[in-house]
């Protein structure tokens, strides 16, 4: 029989129906919010253990279109490949449950998610991680804590849990964080930018781009907003969930153990030259010296003897590398590499270095280096996507795709398509850049980050050289932006946090935060916790060290900033404005005047019907020029008479006259006609003869014999007689 649990959470109720579906999972809820209806399941086979001391957990997050009405987009009719929001979105589930799986939990587990209707004003990564939550929480694995999720907005000042998505638009935060009655498990931040009005004097005002970075001091006063929502939801939730709850099922949870005895050999005897081979793992995260230094020991006549093999003297000295690292970190305040707990590795940073590339940045930090390419193109160039809720399709203008090979890690194996990794890290930095690109600036902006070596945070390299290739390819932005990754190590009550963590300390560490922002905040931030929890003092400490490191970097970019050399491959970009009025003149009939000076200068044109704003842009600098002359003298900015002028009635087609040559320009010569108005004589059209340089044939104030080659209502094109 089915069972109802309901809610009034954030003003909105919620509604988690029991054992009606999918009742052979060990665990299934259909959770329901507004018009939304997700289904979540969790299977586990007991049976099926892995040999491995890790978690297999698979989280798949589902959005079926039949949800909101609709039929998936494309040739074939069905839902096929996930997308990136299913992709990221799972990450989510799975980085906020995971740390709830108790030590030796080594049975294949699934939390499948989907959405089996829609709403536009529901947030559906929240209820999806509710959902999965309720299904497991009432499940008969051994897990009998709730974790659930809250979005923070900020609007006028004033903090909001879960905004609408109408609410979302006017925020200037979007803050997503994951736990429990007392512990923050998972936090996602990005700063959201606006524009506002600035007074400039008495009467006039400007509108002024806002990146709207958070200081810390703000950032924690949210968390803290956030972790108050979470503790009355998850009271709410293991209250309300307790009936429903399956009988825990006897479970062995599998103890992997080394022999006490193998350690303290190792430990005695082979201490200082694993200590020796920290060195070279400090530079690699796949260095071979532990697995060489294993097979020495292994071959000493002690573990010969004794018959000791080489996977459990591996993980001896696996276990005694890790009290090492974490020893000399919390005792000594020294690091595997020999810096400082706040010091940043050596970075350098190159610019431009891609000739036929519009921008580029090679940024090396220590071990790790990023190259991070910007390709421009046209408005109309854009990702297109679709979202479940909206009937229409969607527009990306700006993508950040991070590539991670095997190389940089000296791994042998071949490039296949990008996983759940390369896109999470990519999202993390186009977080991190977005809002300090001016909202006005509707180009489009391609960044692709190739990681070539990776040895510790390749999403803040990312981060650090997208910053420089959008400067580079003189994008407008606010700020530049630096990334820095965070860690933690917890000993005997004492903790230790760490600037730039390298790969051996994201595997032997507690924590792992990273920390993107401007001069004035942070712009992005991501943070997942091994430990279970953090306490907002430490918090507060971890991101004033963040803010340290961070400045750091920010001074050596904006160095690099200052060096820049455009690169020759950069499209001219010119805008100017004409009279709005004017706008269809330059557009012509279905679009004809303005295809025309597209192909015949090879241009792309950019025109705003209400402001009557012109931008023009080609790889040709002198092409772009001609094709903004041109476009000038079809509005008659420049001459208000001729906005009266119908040449069709004043001039007739092959009628021949004489008139005086007012403007020369590259391509041509404006010529003033006898009855009004001006028109133009092109340098092809000036005399039989080859024309090489207007000057060479015509001179300001001239008059020459011309006859009427084309005419319409609102301009009039010329040939020259006897030239």
């Amino acid at each position: 029989m089915s069972m109802i649990c309901e809610f009034e959470l954030n003003g909105k109720q919620e509604a988690f129906e029991f054992n009606k579906v999918a009742k052979q999972s060990n665990g299934s809820v259909l959770a329901k919010l507004g018009n939304a209806v997700v289904l979540a399941t969790v299977v586990s086979e007991f049976d099926n253990p892995v040999s491995e001391d890790f978690t297999p957990l698979t989280v798949q997050y589902v959005e079926k279109t039949y949800a909101a009405a609709k039929l998936p987009g494309g040739f074939i009719k069905r839902e096929a490949k996930p997308s990136e929001f299913e992709t990221l979105t799972s990450r989510v589930i799975d980085r906020s449950l995971r740390p709830l799986f108790p030590k030796g939990y080594v049975y294949p587990t699934t939390i499948t998610v989907m959405v089996l209707s829609a709403d536009k004003d529901v947030d559906l990564q929240v209820l999806a991680l509710n959902a999965a939550n309720a299904a497991l929480y009432t499940s008969n694995l051994p897990i009998k804590k709730s974790v659930s999720g809250v979005r923070v907005g900020k609007i006028d000042g004033e903090f909001i849990a879960n905004p609408s998505n109408e609410e979302l638009e006017k925020s200037t935060l979007d803050l997503f964080i994951a736990g429990s009655k007392e512990e923050l498990l998972m936090i996602e931040m990005k700063s959201i930018s606006t524009e506002e009005m600035v007074e400039v004097d008495i009467e006039a005002f400007t509108k002024v781009h806002n990146a709207n970075e958070f200081d810390e001091a703000s950032l924690v006063e949210a968390i803290s907003f956030a972790q108050n929502s979470l503790k009355d939801t998850n009271e709410a939730y293991e209250k309300g969930f307790e009936s429903a709850c399956k009988d825990m099922a006897e479970v062995e949870l599998v103890e992997f153990t080394i022999d006490e005895e193998v350690i303290s050999y190792v430990r005695e005897k082979y201490s200082n030259d694993i200590k020796e081979a920290l060195k070279s793992l400090a530079k690699s995260e796949r260095a071979t010296q532990l697995k060489d230094l294993a097979k020495i020991i292994a071959a000493d006549d002690h573990c010969v003897k004794y018959e000791i093999e080489f996977s459990t003297i591996y993980d001896a000295v696996s276990i005694i590398k890790k009290e090492q690292v974490r020893s000399m970190i919390v005792n000594d305040s020294v690091r595997a590499d020999g810096r400082g707990l706040k010091q940043v590795r050596p970075i350098s940073i190159e610019t431009n270095i891609l000739p036929s590339a519009h921008s580029s940045c090679l940024f090396t930090r220590g071990e790790t280096q990023a190259l991070v390419v910007g390709t421009l193109a046209g408005p109309k160039d854009g990702q297109m996507y679709e979202v479940l809720t909206d009937k229409s399709t969607s527009m990306e203008n700006f993508m950040v795709h991070y590539n991670f090979p095997g190389f940089s890690v000296g791994e042998a194996k071949p490039m296949f398509g990008v996983g759940r990794r390369e896109l999470g890290h990519g999202n993390l930095a186009k977080k991190a850049l977005e809002a300090t690109i001016d909202k006005d600036y509707n180009e489009t902006v391609r960044l692709v980050s190739e990681i070539l070596e990776s040895n510790g945070s390749s999403s803040m390299a990312t981060v650090c050289g997208g910053s420089l290739a959008l400067k580079a390819a003189g994008v407008p932005v606010s700020g530049l932006v630096a990334g820095v990754a965070m860690g933690m190590v917890v000993e005997n009550g004492k903790h230790c946090i760490l600037t730039d963590i390298m790969g051996l300390e994201d595997h032997d560490g507690d924590m792992d935060f990273k920390v993107a922002g401007t001069r004035n905040g942070i712009t992005a931030m991501q943070m997942d916790i091994k430990l279970g929890g953090i306490e907002l003092e430490v918090l507060k400490e971890a991101l004033q060290q963040a803010k340290e490191g961070r400045e750091h970097i920010l001074g050596l970019m904006e160095e690099a900033a200052s060096e820049i050399i455009p690169s020759n491959a950069l499209p001219l970009i010119e805008q100017f404005s004409i009279d709005p009025s004017r706008v269809l003149a330059v557009i012509g009939k279905a679009g004809s005047t303005i295809k025309e000076i597209i192909e015949k200068f090879s241009v792309s044109i950019d025109l705003d019907r209400n402001s009557g704003n012109v931008k023009v842009s080609g790889e040709d600098k002198q092409k772009v020029l001609d094709a903004c002359e041109h476009i000038k003298s079809i509005s008659n900015n420049s001459n208000k008479e001729s906005k009266e002028i119908n040449f069709e009635k004043l001039y007739a087609l092959d009628e021949e006259l004489t008139g005086k040559v007012e403007r020369i320009v590259d391509f041509g010569a404006f010529v003033s006609l006898p009855k009004g108005g001006e028109g133009l004589l092109h340098i092809s059209k000036i005399s039989s003869k080859r024309v090489n340089k207007v000057e060479d044939v015509l001179s300001v104030g001239q008059e020459i014999g011309i006859k009427v080659l084309k005419v319409k209502r609102d301009r009039i094109e010329l040939v020259g007689i006897s030239l």
